[in-house]
């Protein structure tokens, strides 16, 4: 087993290069089943969902060339609807794009009902909505979701009851080829989606709105094959940003996109963390002591529910309580049980945390819960007085490219090592 060894209490330095969204790259990975062609798609972190999904996409038929690390040619000329491999797709949330795309181009779909992080009740009901309104039958059978327009999808109003981000991405995929128009209102209106509407754009559909909460789609017979980079990581940016807070360390991260960072840069100005934007960088100088706050949880443009672990490991550093208020998900405080073995104090009812900031954490054997908590854990060791060591870190490459080896060349004292399964659980 591997797992992530931290000596605390160093500052970091210099500069860090963000890699592509993993939220961007993901639907726009199974977008290109819509274009029947060659794409080229650059910027992909390197990262175990984008290994995966390329995998799903080479196991339905579809040829895929890695031109370098973070460039994939893909022609997916050939994939074989339904064929999306049950294990791959089970493990990985993202894997559902598979439903839209399939559905818009073959007008029928299955794949594996979908797995992922485990923040508590993560439905697909508004996907399904969506499926259901443009005239798709819906069904469950042994582990899959399978759907079924009996030819092409049909044009539809499709009001969500939420802003989610996952059904706005997949009723956009299975509209692109529908008959007539599609307008999405309530929709989701994160950096991602206009994302993946510019690359839908570029290969011949016909998309407006994206970025706001009205979007339309006029249906387009045939896409084509582009080459498309994908846009930087906020989420990355944004870990990285509140690494250097928790370190009190002056660092720049480059290849950002600053307004995506907004809400995060906000909240940092708040507690006394100096930053300043540049064109395609932020530079941050924590060297203040920080001050408590009060976040919560929004859809984008608002703070990000996968800032939340990072901010909260933040807020354990600042003398005073600070209020953490989850506003997406249910269960996203899992990880606080993980700092408590830090000398964290906070205390969980509901969607609120309350965190007694003690100004300091102690180095402990922790585990990454999830993906984002997983990135907590690492910010919080940097932190830390003395040694900590990060289990399950596989949460943690399923979204973050050489995490360990970013901060290692910053110059945080940072490492993997594999340890034999029997010590770790001896030692639990």
């Amino acid at each position: 087993m591997e797992r992530i060894v931290i000596n605390g209490g160093r500052k970091l330095g210099g500069k860090i290069r963000v890699s592509g969204a993993k939220n961007a790259a993901l639907p726009i990975l199974f977008a290109t089943i819509l274009a029947e062609d060659v794409c080229i798609i650059e910027n992909l972190p390197e990262i175990s969902d984008v290994t995966d999904s390329l995998e799903i996409l080479r196991a339905m038929g579809a040829s895929v060339t890695m031109l370098d690390l973070t460039t994939a040619k893909i022609d997916t000329t050939h994939i074989v609807c339904g064929t999306a491999p049950y294990e791959l797709s089970s493990a990985m949330r993202g894997s559902y794009y598979v439903l839209g795309a399939e559905l818009s181009r073959f007008g029928k779909a299955r794949s594996a009902i979908p797995g992922g992080c485990d923040f508590g009740v993560r439905p697909i009901d508004q996907h399904i909505k969506g499926f259901t309104a443009l005239g798709a039958d819906v069904a469950t059978d042994n582990g899959y979701v399978v759907c079924d327009c009996h030819g092409r999808p049909k044009g539809a109003g499709i009001y969500l009851d939420m802003e989610s981000v996952g059904a706005t991405i997949n009723i956009m995929l299975a509209a692109c080829k529908a008959e007539g128009q599609t307008v999405i209102d309530n929709a989701a209106r994160e950096p991602h989606i206009v994302d993946l509407a510019n690359f839908l754009n570029a290969c011949g559909a016909d998309i407006s709105g994206a970025g706001t909460s009205v979007i339309k789609i006029k249906g387009t017979k045939r896409l084509h094959g582009v080459t498309y980079a994908i846009i930087p990581d906020m989420i990355e940016a944004g870990t990285y940003m509140i690494a250097a807070a928790a370190t009190k360390s002056h660092v720049e991260i480059t290849n950002v996109i600053p307004k995506h960072l907004e809400s995060v840069t906000a909240k940092l100005l708040e507690m006394g963390v100096d930053v300043v934007e540049n064109d395609e960088s932020v530079v941050v100088d924590g060297d203040n002591e920080l001050t408590p706050v009060r976040v919560k949880t929004l859809p984008y443009p608002g703070f990000p529910t996968d800032m939340n672990p990072q901010m909260c490991a933040l807020m354990c550093l600042a003398q005073g309580t600070s209020y953490m208020n989850e506003g997406v998900f249910e269960n996203r405080f899992r990880y606080t049980g993980e700092l408590a073995k830090m000398g964290a104090s906070i205390k969980v009812d509901g969607k609120m945390a309350v965190i007694e900031g003690l100004g300091k954490l102690q180095g402990a054997c922790v585990r990454a819960v999830d993906l984002r908590a997983g990135a907590a854990m690492v910010i919080a060791g940097l932190a830390a007085e003395g040694v900590t060591y990060i289990e399950d870190i596989r949460h943690i490459e399923r979204g973050y490219e050489d995490l360990v080896g970013k901060l290692a060349n910053a110059g945080a004292d940072i490492r993997r090592e594999t340890v034999p399964e029997e010590a770790v659980q001896k030692a639990n």
